[in-house]
């Protein structure tokens, strides 16, 4: 390595300057087809009391795909049709943007038969990832 150089830790603003640099570069290289390189695309499911008992936290990027970067549903109330109503409202949100895929990632311990009856299909699989297990990446055209 070079003697004039330093590696530290990034700040917040440091990280922000970095994510502005690559969104610059990838709309120069593959223009942009939405309105704003990163549009939200996040909902929760509250119980009469106001507690949050599901979310979901996803993002449309760049070029109108969407990324579900979370899918929960609080255990209790799992298997009674939250996740579905949540998947399949920012589905149609992304519709409604010009999507056509959506993408995300899940372990073998998580919700891979979910996305899959949903018409997810695995297009790749990253081994021991944690030890002894499987994460799962998965697509559906829309």
């Amino acid at each position: 390595m070079k003697n004039n150089i330093s590696i530290e830790e990034s700040t917040r603003e440091e990280q922000l300057e970095i994510d502005d640099r690559i969104i610059e570069y990838n709309n120069r290289k593959v223009p942009f087809t939405q309105p704003h390189a990163f549009i939200p695309v996040n909902r929760v499911i509250k119980s009469e009391n106001g507690e949050i008992i599901a979310g979901v936290n996803s993002v449309l990027y760049g070029w109108n795909c969407l990324y579900i970067d979370v899918l929960w549903v609080k255990e209790e109330f799992r298997s009674k049709g939250y996740g579905s109503i949540l998947l399949n409202e920012v589905e149609k949100v992304a519709q409604e943007y010009g999507c056509d895929l959506i993408h995300l990632d899940t372990f073998d311990f998580q919700a891979k038969t979910f996305y899959i009856k949903h018409g997810y299909t695995v297009f790749g699989v990253l081994e021991d990832c944690p030890d002894r297990h499987k994460r799962y990446y998965m697509t559906k055209n829309i």
